[in-house]
């Protein structure tokens, strides 16, 4: 066992060699390997299920458009009543 210096603490210390890192070109390989595994694993979806996700996002946009376009009515009436003066002139 070998104490660490600042704190103290006990650390075990290994005498097992460290494992040689692999060169630039061979993580490069590993990663595009890597990647391709992963867009194997993408399912693409059927035209009823995409046309259904368009029509939720596009749903979603239209409530939240809703939403922003009431809070703005909103500030613009109590602007008008704090300040007297209608937005625009």
């Amino acid at each position: 066992m070998v104490q660490d210096e600042p704190r103290g603490d006990v650390v075990a210390k290994s005498d097992a060699p460290r494992e040689k890192k692999p060169n630039v070109f061979s993580q490069i390989a590993l990663f595009m390997r890597q990647v391709l595994a992963e867009l194997r694993k993408v399912v693409t979806p059927t035209r009823q299920e995409l046309l259904k996700y368009t029509g939720v996002v596009l749903g979603f946009v239209v409530v939240m458009m809703a939403i922003v376009y009431g809070l703005d009515l909103l500030f613009v009436w109590l602007t008008t009543v704090v300040f007297g003066v209608p937005a625009g002139a």
